[in-house]
């Protein structure tokens, strides 16, 4: 599903990974973590895709959501699991969305 999003500027929290093959508690935690966004001021919406490699963009206000976003608590236990046994490798970017187009 694409994402409504509101008139630019917002920004992009894009992040892909690549898996373990050990993935269990994943699926869990993945479904937490897009229950948990949708509570967090600032957050905008979310789009994901997997194949061999994950794209997850989120979508948000301002910096200051995303911060507040990367220090939650239950996120944070999240990406240490991520860090210890879910993860071959993985990249953050954040981006400030400036135009958009749709069809």
């Amino acid at each position: 599903m694409i994402a409504t999003t509101p008139p630019p500027p917002y920004y992009a929290v894009i992040f892909t990974n690549i898996k373990n093959e050990d993935d269990e508690g994943y699926a869990q935690t993945a479904s937490r973590m897009v229950e948990l966004a949708l509570l967090q001021p600032g957050f905008l919406g979310l789009e994901s895709a997997r194949e061999e490699v994950g794209i997850t963009v989120s979508y948000w206000r301002d910096l200051e959501s995303i911060k507040a976003w990367k220090a939650n608590a239950e996120h944070i236990e999240a990406q240490k699991n991520g860090n210890k046994k879910w993860y071959q490798s993985y990249t953050t970017r954040i981006a400030k969305v400036e135009r958009e187009y749709s069809l």
